[in-house]
This record gives C-alpha cells, structure tokens and sequence, in this order.
C-alpha cells in the first residue's frame, strides 16, 4: 500500500469522524418526539404532516403494527415507481421523448429503489426523463433511507425501554427522518457539488463540437438534466443510483478530486453518526464506540487490501507491453476501468466505501480490478453489510450480530446472555439467525440458479471463473441491498431482472421485520441493572469478539463461492 493510499485513508477517517459525532448527537433529538434544537422553522410542516396523517401518527405502535405499516409504505411506493416508469412516455419532464420502460425493467428498478439497492439494468441518460429521475427515484431515495432510519431509530429505543410494548411510530419516524435529517443535509451537499461542476438544469441534450475529429465524428451530444440534486441523496441515502450510466465515474457527476473525497464522505456520514446517536439513546457513549470500533476495524482492513491489490500490475497487460504506470501521481499498478483523474488510491478507497455500506455508486469499473481486488468488495457486501453499512440498516445489522456475539459469549461461560442489560431468549435468537441467514439463502441460491439455468447463462459475455464472479456479485449486490456490479453480465432481461428483484425485496424486508420483532421483545423485557458478573459489551475484548463473529458467520457461508470464482481466476492469471 502507497504512502499516497494510506495518508488518503487516514485523512477520510479523520474528518469522517470529526463529521459525524455532532451529527449523531443531532440525530437523537430527531429520535425522540421533541422539538428539534436549530429546526425551529421546521416544525410546523412536521405538525402539518402529522395533520394530514390523522390518528396513524398520533400514538406509538407495537412492532407488528409498525412492521406493517412500513410494508404497506414501501408496497405502496413500489407500485408508484413503477407505473410512472410504464407511462414516463406520456408525462411531462421529457426533452427527450424518452418511451416507458419496459414491464420488466420497470418491475426491477421499482423494487430495486424503493429497497435502497438502486441497481440499474439500464443507462440513466438513455432511458430515464427528467421526471422518472428527480420525482420517483430521486423520492424513493429519501424514503428508503428515511426507512432504514427509522427502523434503527425502533431498535434502539427497544434497548432503552422498561417493559413497553411499543417502540416508536413508523410514520413520525420517516418524517422526521427526512424532515430534519436527509433534506437539509442533501441541500447542503447538493449547493456543494454544483459548485464543484455537478450540473443542475432542465435542458434538453447538447451537442457540442470535438476538439479533436480523428474518431470521424465532428461532435457529441451531452445529457443535461438535475444531476446534483440527485446525487447528493443518491450518497448520503447510500443509494447509489447514479443520473448517468458512468454513476461517479462521469465527470457531471464527480468532476472533481475534492468532490471525489466529499462524496466518499458522505456514503459513511449518517452511517457513522448513527453509531453516536446509539450511544446516546441508551444513556452510555461507550457502546457507540465500540460499535464504531468494529465497523471501522474491518473497514480499514478492508481498504488496505483492496489497495495493495490493485497496486499490482496487471501480468497480461504487462506482457502486451502496455504501460501502467499513467503518471506518477498513479504510482502505477492496476489503471485499466480506472479515472486517471482520481487514480488507483481514491478509486480503490472509493470501492471499498461504496461496498462497505450499501450504496453501490462507483467512480470506477469493478469488473477492471484485479481478481482479489475485486474478491474484496465482493466480500464487504458478503459481510452483510454492517461495515458501517446502509443508513440505518448498518447499524441495525451489526447491533443483530452483536447479540448473537452476546449469546456466543453467555455459551462459553455459562451465563445467561445479556446485551444492554436486556436479556436474550430464544426467540431473539431465532429472529437473528433469520436476520442473518436470508441473504446468503437468497445470494448463493440465486447465484446456482443463474448459473445453470441457459436463460441465466446467456447474460455472459466471460465464460469461466470471471463469469461466475460476475453472477455471484449480482446477487450479493442485490440480496444486500447495495446496487453495484461487475457489469459484465447483461443483466437487463426479464430472467436477471425479476431474479434480481426477489433478491432485493426479500434481502430488505425478510430482514427488517425480524429485526423489528427483535425490538418488540427487547422493549417488553426489564432493563437489568449490570452486575459484577456481566460481560462488558464496550471494551477491546467485545470489539474483538464482534468482529471475529461478523468474519466467521459473514464469511464462511461464501468461501466455496470465492473460491471458484475471484481466487481461482487470480490462481489463473499468475499461473500464466
């Protein structure tokens, strides 16, 4: 690992750190039912809301009756999304004339947005209007992450409670979530990257005259559109969806080395905070930190990995005599699907950030890295997404997998688990062994479906070892609700497109009301006051404990999956 990728890492966590603990101490006001500190002007459109909303968002609900209601928001969006999509031909907001989306296309990007996966089949600028892009997906950005908020909001009030059979109001909690959190910052964000560059009209597309005329064409027509507004919820949603086909690759999306740094920021912003406004909510600071500790122990190992690897040369492009080493800023290695402008180190921090939460923007091809650098998104994602992880869900997930390092823990000494002071029976345990074993069912059945299916076969163009990794990113992408891809699988057919979408319907909400109904039983139970024999859940050791179990269950479910995909065609490419 460089010297330039390790001075980039350590000034992101610095600043990420400095970023996110005022705002998880903000987002704890936004928890709770009080008046928000500096949102006063705010207030009275959250009481008109609440308004409109009548008796549904006057009283706190039980986990079913907020599990439902969270259901039948989400269905209710889905349904939305894709009727706009189907008659975008006939809407306003079209300079292009674009037609509607296919049924099956439309069927997969609903689902895909409104699960906070934002996996895209198509190429924005070709098949989305204006209206598709600003109003549904650009909407269903903030209420998919406004959903993941709350549902973390839910959690953490189950493990403050004494004895209550309620944990919240799912539609204060979307409100105010998006009301106090997501638009003010995404203003913000936005204002920032348009004076980076990032565009923000309503302008049809433009052709402009080429420099340079020896391809034979003597001009090129430039996609318009309201880039910045939308790329500023697609980051700090961890959405991922980008405006154009290129996401953060395009220059009117990311033009800048600055706005590079900024966006990878704001993927792990709300994230991070979360973890502070966990610690805050149960009245003990400490349990944050070592959530965040852990998050950010396997982060760190994972972008100095993706890094050292892709710093190796490519050994066929070297013996075809081509030239990696770009400039000397690059430092050379790996270069191919790579933005000259942001180089080998903010690309391969970029990967891992986009993958270590489950946003899936990309500012480089994924396909282009070396077979183990590719093998480390892969294996982020794999993890469940909990390293840092989507807004709310990061959280949530790895506060599952805490109890069961709790659980784990009461095993080896013979004591009666507890987290928080909360104890854990059976039924938590079961809930959090569906929590975390949906995904890997929904990846690697999906994955042997597709690979022996010819309908599934006929969406690759590299056969072997790489084809396969590209159908077992798909899945993971889509199970864990990131939106990435190796994007050499034509995946934009009916087959891949309604597989795709059971993987990312089931992979969002076969994990959120069991982690729902986690935080029903925790908040009915008595909060036991420590004693000289609990295991303390904020030290070195719990971190170290928490970790071990994300690796060992996150991991050893795909091990047979990596090894015949991304570690077989690195054994090849050396081999040669």
């Amino acid at each position: 690992m460089t010297t330039q990728s390790m001075l980039l890492l350590a000034a992101f966590l610095l600043v990420l750190l400095a970023l996110a603990w005022p705002l998880g101490l903000f987002m704890a006001h936004v928890a709770g039912r009080d008046a928000v500190p500096g949102m006063r002007l705010l207030a009275p459109v959250e009481r008109l809301l609440y308004r409109a909303a009548g008796p549904a968002a006057a009283q706190d609900q039980g986990w079913r009756a907020y599990a439902v209601a969270l259901l039948l928001f989400n269905g209710v969006g889905a349904l939305f999304t894709y009727g706009v999509q189907r008659l975008q031909g006939m809407l306003p907001l079209n300079p292009q004339a674009l037609p509607g989306v296919s049924p099956d296309s439309s069927f997969n990007t609903a689902v895909s947005f409104v699960a906070n996966t934002n996996w895209q089949g198509y190429g924005g600028e070709q098949t989305m209007s204006y209206l598709s892009q600003m109003l549904v997906l650009a909407g269903q950005n903030f209420f998919s992450a406004a959903t993941g908020i709350a549902v973390a909001f839910a959690l953490m009030r189950a493990f403050n409670a004494r004895s209550s059979g309620a944990i919240g109001n799912f539609w204060v909690d979307l409100t105010r979530s998006t009301l106090y959190v997501l638009l003010p910052l995404s203003l913000l964000f936005a204002l920032f990257l348009v004076s980076q560059g990032v565009i923000q009209n309503f302008d049809a597309y433009k052709e402009v005259a080429l420099i340079d005329a020896r391809s034979g064409a003597s001009s090129q027509l430039l996609a318009m559109g309201p880039v910045a507004s939308q790329e500023a919820i697609k980051l700090l949603g961890t959405n991922g969806g980008g405006f154009f086909n290129a996401n953060s690759a395009h220059p009117f999306e990311n033009p800048t080395a600055l706005a590079n740094f900024a966006q990878m920021l704001a993927i792990f912003l709300i994230p991070a905070a979360l973890c502070f406004t966990f610690g805050r909510i149960v009245n003990d600071r400490r349990q944050g930190w070592a959530v965040l500790a852990a998050m950010t122990l396997l982060f760190v190992l994972g972008a100095v990995a993706v890094a050292a690897f892709e710093q190796q040369a490519n050994p066929v492009l070297q013996a075809l005599g081509v030239d990696q080493a770009v400039s000397s800023l690059q430092a050379g290695g790996n270069m191919e699907g790579k933005e000259v402008r942001f180089g080998v180190a903010a690309s391969s921090l970029f990967a891992a950030v986009t993958t270590a939460a489950s946003c899936g923007a990309v500012n480089a091809m994924h396909d282009s890295f070396m077979p183990l650098g590719g093998m480390v998104p892969l294996v982020l994602m794999q993890l469940g997404e909990v390293v840092f992880g989507g807004v709310g869900s990061g959280l949530y997930g790895m506060l599952v997998f805490a109890i069961l390092a709790v659980f784990v823990a009461g095993l080896m000494i013979g004591r009666t688990p507890e987290y928080l002071g909360k104890k854990i029976g059976a039924f938590e345990m079961k809930m959090a062994a569906i929590v975390i074993l949906a995904v890997p069912v929904l990846v690697l059945a999906g994955t042997a479906i597709a690979v022996v299916a010819d309908v599934g076969k006929a969406g690759l163009a590299n056969p072997g070892a790489h084809g396969f990794s590209e159908v077992l990113y798909a899945f993971t992408s889509a199970a864990n609700n990131n939106g990435s891809a190796f994007a050499g699988l034509s995946a934009n057919t009916p087959f891949y497109n309604t597989m795709l979408a059971i993987a990312m319907w089931f992979g969002r909400f076969a994990v959120i009301v069991p982690v729902l109904a986690i935080a029903g039983s925790l908040a009915a139970k008595q909060r036991l006051n420590a004693t000289a024999g609990t295991l303390p859940t904020h030290g070195p050791m719990f971190v170290f404990l928490l970790v071990s179990i994300v690796v060992l269950v996150g991991v050893l479910n795909y091990v047979p999956a990596l090894a015949l995909g991304p570690v077989a065609e690195h054994l090849q490419l050396f081999a040669r």
